[in-house]
């Protein structure tokens, strides 16, 4: 990519660029999110998080064109963090997600002592699956029927990444 991609703290006014990119056919093929979400729906959501939860934006000449949530677990598993990630269609393969991974790898790794970050991602999302294996993450196996997608239900592959 020729622009550069700013990776900072995702901001309550980024709500209605986050909402934008979620609402993309693409992105949101590959979340557990569900089109046609509001801004004000957003909004709500992201001010509802709960402690532990670091959320990223990747931002391209002033817009914020993805987005990654990381939350860090509690009591016998406050080791493991989960991330869920989108990029807006516009911008997918052009570095943001790698971008962003670098980010919350970092935050994980330097500044959480996590040891184990994990997630789920749909089984026939090569993109995605390609750019977590880049990032150190190993398959663990195959959750069938996990979620309903798209008219469908679908499988998604469990993967996770452990710091020694």
């Amino acid at each position: 990519m020729s622009q550069d991609i700013l990776v900072r703290a995702r901001e309550p006014e980024d709500a209605t660029d986050v909402a934008e990119l979620l609402n993309q056919p693409r992105a949101v093929w590959g979340t557990l999110q569900t089109p046609f979400t509001s801004v004000d729906e957003r909004r709500k959501r992201m001010a509802a998080l709960p402690a532990g939860h670091t959320n990223f934006v990747g931002v391209v000449e002033g817009k914020v064109v993805g987005t990654l949530g990381m939350n860090r677990l509690e009591g016998r598993r406050a080791h493991v963090g989960t991330f869920g990630m989108a990029v807006h269609d516009a911008y997918a393969g052009q570095g943001v997600g790698t971008a962003l991974m670098s980010a919350a790898v970092d935050q994980a790794d330097r500044w959480l002592n996590l040891r184990r970050i994990e997630l789920t991602t749909w089984t026939d999302n090569a993109r995605a699956i390609a750019l977590y294996e880049r990032f150190g993450f190993e398959r663990e196996g195959v959750l069938r029927g996990y979620a309903w997608r798209d008219g469908d239900y679908v499988d998604a592959l469990a993967m996770a990444r452990l710091r020694r």
